[in-house]
């Protein structure tokens, strides 16, 4: 088994080029498993593990106190390396097709962690030619402005407000709005729109983003690079610009921004649609609480 679970994260570290934190985060869940493995059914080929075993290791983490959330994490990472190994031919199909995610309650959204989002844009590797520079800003663009997939696609490059440090957004219902930008973001964007009148004879110049033709991006090619990147730094099941939306408006919160100005930010109609991102700092809150106080702090 410590040999299956070696060659799929060597196919991690070197085909899919992962990075340094979602390899460990791998590593750890599956020796995790394996120990687990060793420790109530002794030595075990791969082929030889069942839904049952798989099962039971899951129900010791559930009566260990983890959360859904968690154990939901650790299927999905069991369920990529069945996967790989039905691939390679280690197995011939996987037990995971039977094993059932527990219910994690009330579904809050999705967002990846703030150091994830730092190591993305701090450690991973951006090709050195144009579809690398065009993947590195609109990820930059998705986290520091929380703009949909569509307002990324039409964002103009007559929008773009330098002095000001804005950009103007046409949203749903054709509502415009203005979201400031950092200057490391604006920095990014005056450097690509200048790259891209050197690189193309005739590039699309309406257009802020474009492909390796000069032509404006479609949306499969965004959530394709969208999902290639997070894919490197985070194990979360969904890798979409959505939850990029989510991320900025959860990292927002979670630093003490104003409901409403977060609303105006993502340009939500009502508070409604923004209020649940006050869950996700709650959750925060509950989460730094329980380190400082673990079990009550002896109190009783």
């Amino acid at each position: 088994m410590e040999e299956a679970i070696q060659g799929f994260i060597d196919h991690l570290k070197f085909g899919k080029r992962y990075s340094e934190h979602t390899i460990r985060s791998y590593t750890d869940d599956l020796k995790e498993f394996s120990t687990y493995i060793r420790a109530e059914f002794g030595e075990m080929a791969i082929g030889a593990v069942s839904a049952p075993i798989i099962r039971s290791w899951l129900a010791s983490m559930k009566d260990a106190g983890l959360s859904s959330r968690s154990i939901n994490r650790k299927i999905s990472v069991l369920k990529s390396w069945f996967k790989q190994l039905i691939r390679v031919g280690e197995v011939e199909q996987s037990p995971m097709g039977a094993i059932l995610s527990p219910k994690a309650g009330k579904r809050l959204p999705m967002f990846v962690e703030k150091t994830a989002m730092a190591e993305l844009f701090r450690d991973v590797k951006f090709p050195d030619d144009w579809e690398g520079a065009t993947d590195k800003l609109l990820l930059m663009i998705l986290y520091y402005t929380g703009i949909r997939r569509a307002e990324l696609l039409g964002l103009k490059e007559g929008l773009v407000d330098s002095g000001n440090r804005s950009i103007k957004v046409l949203g749903k219902g054709n509502k415009e709005r203005i979201i400031p930008v950092n200057e490391v973001l604006m920095a990014a964007i005056r450097n690509y729109r200048d790259k891209k009148r050197a690189a193309f004879e005739a590039p699309d110049t309406e257009y802020l983003l474009v492909n390796r033709n000069g032509r404006k991006l479609y949306p499969k090619y965004v959530q394709r690079a969208v999902s290639h990147y997070l894919s490197q730094v985070t194990t979360i099941d969904q890798k979409s610009p959505h939850v990029l939306r989510h991320t900025f408006a959860t990292h927002l919160m979670n630093g003490g921004a104003e409901l409403n100005s977060v609303k105006e930010l993502l340009g939500h109609a009502s508070l409604a649609a923004t209020q649940v991102y006050t869950h996700n700092s709650i959750e925060k809150l509950k989460e730094i609480y329980e380190k400082a106080f673990p079990k009550g702090d002896g109190a009783g």
